[in-house]
Formats: C-alpha cells, structure tokens, sequence
C-alpha cells in the first residue's frame, strides 16, 4: 500500500540521481583535501576573514576563491555573515591546527590513498594487491612516512579513545596493560591519563614507537610506559599470564585468518584469569557500508588486510575458551568486543545494555536501527485524517477504526524518554513479525515498557473476522500512521532523507518505532 510505506535515500529511490551522487563522491573529498592543504580553516579562526583578506593570505585567485567558498558552506564547513567567512563549529572543533582534535592529518592521509584505489580493477582481477611503488623505499623515506601515517592515526585513535573509556566508569583498573600494535600511543595515553595505577606495555615497529614514545613522554608518562620493538606476527617478547588490559586496536582489519588465529592465541596467553582483552575495529555488523568500503581499502592498499564480521571474531574467542560481550557498537564507525578468561572479568564493564539491544535487534533483518528521544516523534493533529479519509482499507478488520486517537498517542508518549526508529521492507507480515520480535527482545532484556508502532494494516493472520473482532490481540499492535504519528516529519527529525513515491514500481519502506522507557 503506497500510503503506507516510507522510502530512505536509496538506489531504487532514484537510480540515476543515486548513481550520479555515487558518481561525483570525490567532489565532496577533493573540496575538503584542498580547504584542508591550504589551511582555510586555521586561517579563518577565531573570528573569520573577508573574501580579500582570504586571497592576499593563501595567495589564491580572488574568483576561484569565492566559488570555493561557496561550495564549502554549502557542506556546511564554514558560515557567512555579510562579507565575513567563519568556520562552522565542525570545522572549529576538528579542522583547525593544534586544537585537541584536530584531524587534519588523518583527512590528508586519505588522500595518499587515492593512488592504489585507481587500482581497484586490476586489483580485482588479479586478486590483490597491485600497486608496491613503495616496497624499495629508502629507510629514510620509511621513517618519514611511518611518522606521517602515526599523526594521521594519533587523530582518530585520541577521538576513538573517548569513546572506549566510558565501558571502564565502574572498573578500578591497575596493574599492567599491553597495547598490541600500539601505533601512536594515543589509546595507551587515554587509558594512562583515567587509570594512574595502570603502566603500558606497547609492542609494534621501532619506527611506529619512536613516535608513540614522543607522544606518551610530552603528557608526562615517562615511568609508565615502555615498548618491545617487533613485528607483532613474531613471538611477543612479554610474560605470559600477566596483563590486566591487552588491547588490540585497529589490529584484526589489517591480518588474514591465519595471522589473526595466532594474535588471538598470544593475547590469550598473555591475559591474567581475571584481565581483560580489548578488540577495537569496524564490524560488517556496523556501519556496514563503511565497514564494506574499508574492507575495499584494505584490499589495495595491503597484503592481508580485510574486515570481518563480529560473529566470526566471536567464534574465535570463544574457540579460545574466553568469555564475550557481544559487539558493543560506538557512535562512530568502529566497535568493541571484550573478552575474559572468566565471566566475572566483564562484570565490572559499563555494558550500555541499550547499545546491545540496537545490536541484536539490527541482527533481526532491520536495516536501520536509530536511537532517538522520543521527543522527536511528531503527533500533529491532522495525519490520522489521512487514514480515515484517502485509505480504502480504514474501517476494515484489519485496519480497525479504534486506533489510538493522536490526543491518546500524545499521552502514552509522555511516558517515554527513549525509542528506537526501526526501518525494514516489504512484505509486510516479515516486517510486523520483527517488529515484535524486537519489543519482545526489549523486554526481556529488562525493558518493560517497550511497545511497538509498525506500519500498515495488520497482516499477521491468514484471514481477519468479519465483525473486526481481532482474534489475536496478544501480537496485534498499531500502526504510527493509524494512532496519529506523522512519519514523514518523525523520520526526518532522526536524520533520514525521506521523500514519497512516484511510481507504482518504485522501492519502498517501512517504518516502526519501538518505545522504550
């Protein structure tokens, strides 16, 4: 029923304009890459600069300029009040050197990678790697590279870092810590600076640990920590059954089975019986399309290098006779595992059992799961009209007249803080029968409260009585559209670009929410 169904930018939306936004990606990164290089944003800080002051700075051609300009605040990277350009607070916060998270130098890198992904196709047909321009390279050359590559890093592990800490509010850590392909230092950093009885461990190349070292001596660690230069893949040169916290960051995406089968082998003999293992990586599980486009990354740019699934990461540990959370998405791209050789190690762990309810319901078949305030659902007094008049199926028993009122939807809502926006696709029946799969999977997992709003008439039965008497009130729920709930404007207040369909053939999708507490 097309009134009924809801779209999300996708390929079938709008298929040329899909493929011409595909198509013209790298305009969006070309601009950034250049706004970054020139250093636009450092220069605008902190109080913003006129057209003229921009171009006499850079040196830059007075027209080109302006239409740079105007292309980086229509990305939203800079503002304009009257003749002044200012950075946005994205651009203030991230784009500008020598503030606390700057990512300059991780958005720089990228761009050194634009070389091998030109060789995407003859990478695929030889199955690999083609590209080792670099494999005579000077040691001279290496270092500097490798210190290049260790800033890039250091900017997206000091932001990654923050994330991780908030698992440990409630654990008292202490002792000894390995950080396993340490890189930078940044991650050893964080976990130094919120446990001050905690001393690091940091094994990688001496050319990656001369700058870890760097970055660990200026915050003032300089007896906390020491490194074992090696090749992580050899024997680790470190005591067995001794480590409180060994952490793998960013390490599993970049070996094969085999190599990560050993890896996982040494953290286990390296783990006190009552420590923790730390995986953090991407997960085909989360963010799946980043996680596939890094997986391609890693497909030109290394030898092994591949991103896995959570599952299979799982089964390997457990394999090993650990303990396992389940994957523990972060806000951003990446996600954790902890793993511990007895269950009471992970105990003390600050497991957000919300963050592990959006993973198991996304593993039902939805192909969106997005937290939001319950503040966002939008309850107008008009979207129920849409049902009861411009809906051939109003009135009928599967359809029933008795919905909730939108005064009544308003009321129940007053009781909620939190939801979960769920997005799915036909057949109908599929998608009702998850939804309440996953108000089931709430409730058990101690959320008592939780209720479902699908989509669309009910159609979980074969055939619905006459007299609209339901026989089955126990699965029946409403839909949003039918208690009231604009749709359109709720799925927009989350994020998503949502317009209504055009053509009888086109793709469609549904919307539920799952009200929580």
């Amino acid at each position: 029923m097309r009134s009924l169904s809801y779209l999300n930018h996708e390929p079938q939306e709008n298929g040329p304009q899909y493929l011409e936004d595909l198509a013209t990606g790298y305009w969006y990164s070309e601009a950034l890459f250049t706004a970054v290089e020139l250093g636009i944003f450092t220069l605008l800080e902190p109080g913003g600069k006129t057209p003229e002051e921009i171009s006499r700075a850079l040196d830059i051609n007075p027209e080109g300029l302006m239409r740079f300009l105007q292309a980086l605040c229509a990305l939203g990277l800079l503002g304009r009040h009257g003749e002044i350009y200012f950075n946005t607070k994205i651009s203030s916060k991230f784009l500008v050197k020598d503030v606390e998270d700057y990512q300059g130098d991780s958005i720089l890198w990228r761009n050194n990678l634009f070389s091998n992904w030109r060789s995407l196709g003859s990478c695929l047909r030889k199955g690999g790697r083609v590209n080792f321009a670099r494999r005579n390279e000077d040691p001279e050359g290496l270092i500097r590279r490798m210190r290049k590559y260790s800033r890039a890093m250091d900017s997206v592990a000091r932001t990654k870092v923050k994330e991780i800490l908030p698992f440990f509010a409630d654990v008292s850590l202490s002792g000894e810590m390995l950080d396993v392909g340490s890189g930078t230092g940044a991650v050893s950093a964080g976990f130094l600076e919120y446990f001050p009885g905690l001393r690091a461990t940091l094994i990688d190349l001496l050319e990656v640990l001369d700058y870890a070292g760097e970055v660990l001596q200026e915050k003032g660690y300089h007896d906390r920590f020491h490194y074992c230069p090696a090749n992580i893949l050899d024997p680790w040169p470190v005591q067995e059954d001794h480590y409180d916290l060994i952490i793998l960051s960013n390490i599993v995406h970049a070996y094969s089975e085999t190599e990560i089968s050993v890896l996982l082998d040494r953290a286990a003999a390296c783990l006190k019986k009552d420590g923790l293992l730390l995986i953090h990586d991407f997960f085909f599980e989360h963010c799946p399309e980043k996680a596939a486009l890094f997986d391609l990354n890693m497909f030109v740019n290394t030898f092994n290098g591949k991103v896995y699934s959570a599952k299979w990461l799982e089964e390997q540990l457990t394999q090993r006779k650990l303990y396992i959370t389940e994957l523990l998405p972060l806000a951003s791209d990446t996600a954790l595992i902890f793993a511990g050789k007895s269950p009471e190690s992970l105990q003390n762990l600050c497991l957000d059992h919300k963050a592990r309810l959006v993973y198991k319901i996304k593993d039902m078949g939805f192909q969106n799961v997005c937290p939001i305030p319950v503040e966002m659902v939008h309850v107008p007094e008009w979207a129920d009209l849409r049902c009861r008049f411009g809906c051939g199926n109003y009135g009928k028993p599967h359809c029933r007249p008795d919905s909730l009122t939108p005064q009544k939807t308003r009321a129940m809502l007053r009781d909620y803080t939190y939801c979960l926006l769920l997005e799915g696709v036909p057949p109908t029946r599929d998608f009702q029968r998850r939804m309440l799969k996953a108000e089931q999977e709430a409730f058990k997992a101690g959320f008592y409260k939780a209720f479902a709003f699908w989509a669309g008439p009910c159609t979980l039965c074969d055939t619905c009585v006459v007299d609209g008497s339901c026989r089955n009130t126990k699965d029946s729920r409403p839909s949003m559209e039918g208690s009231g709930i604009d749709v359109f404007e709720t799925v927009k207040r989350a994020g998503l670009a949502l317009r209504t369909l055009a053509g009888e053939g086109d793709f469609i999708k549904y919307f539920g929410i799952l009200l929580l507490e």
